[in-house]
């Protein structure tokens, strides 16, 4: 289970997706996400379905591979589908016990699952096809206009990018760890809700000790070689827009424009 979180991780493939600059990638994450968040018909969801497809396709990454990290949300999408299924007033459709479903809170409970499939697939491809170096270089040359506002920019943008490179990193001790607890005779699946918590926490406490070491190893090893970032800090490939960046972010914008066009003026 924890084996198939794909955020954070990068697949090695030669293809269009990757060759891109990753301000290009960057901003067309939060570009798509804010599309997501805008549309209010099946239209707009259709048209960034085909746009999420094709650069899939482009991506080169096996789609079962981006599937598989769909299981480790299905519990937060299962809470969002019925809250939004229930709580949600208008028509009513049909009831049973004390709860009654709507017609809004259908409509508004399939959106809200298609939108959270839609954003980790989204983010999903950005780390997928970035190196960790790369997404540091594209966050601190987005984010460099807040250094006139003495915003520690290359730091934010390094930790941001270790954090998701230890992602992976960390769901692989946890998976060791618990096999080798199961091993010695632990149960994390019997028992209620309270029981499972509590069976979590010798689970949880080597693994914050190893969480801290290796953060204390990383530390220790980029001071012995004398680390420093920020100002004066040359790039052994400095990013430079490209032909095929520019085409992108028209390709970009044109989607954007057109998925909110059609996502808000017409009704279903």
């Amino acid at each position: 289970m924890l084996r198939d979180i794909t955020l954070g991780q990068y697949y090695q493939t030669e293809s269009v997706i990757h060759k891109l600059d990753p301000r290009v990638k960057l901003v067309a994450t939060i570009v798509f996400i804010i599309t997501l968040f805008l549309i209010n018909n099946f239209i707009g969801y259709i048209i960034a379905a085909v746009f999420l497809a094709c650069m899939v396709k482009l991506s080169k990454v096996p789609f079962r591979f981006m599937v598989k990290g769909m299981k480790s949300i299905v519990f937060l999408l299962m809470i969002a589908v019925v809250f939004n299924l229930f709580l949600t007033p208008g028509e009513p459709l049909f009831s049973f016990w004390r709860l009654t479903v709507t017609k809004e809170g259908l409509k508004l409970a399939v959106m809200m699952a298609i939108r959270l499939v839609f954003l980790i697939i989204g983010s999903s491809l950005m780390t997928l096809t970035t190196t960790p170096n790369n997404l540091t270089d594209g966050m601190e040359k987005l984010l460099s206009p807040l250094k006139r506002l003495h915003v520690p920019v290359h730091e934010v943008s390094m930790m941001m990018s270790i954090a998701l490179r230890f992602i992976p990193i960390l769901l692989e001790e946890t998976d060791k760890i618990m096999k080798a607890q199961i091993a010695r005779g632990a149960d994390f699946e019997s028992g209620n809700l309270i029981k499972k918590a509590k069976s979590l926490v010798p689970l949880l406490v080597p693994l914050f000790i190893s969480a801290f070491r290796r953060a204390n190893d990383l530390a220790m090893a980029m001071e012995a070689r004398c680390y420093r970032g920020g100002e004066h800090r040359t790039k052994m490939k400095p990013l430079i827009y490209q032909k095929r960046d520019r085409a992108a972010y028209g390709v970009l914008f044109a989607y954007a424009a057109v998925c909110i066009y059609f996502g808000r003026i017409f009704t279903i």
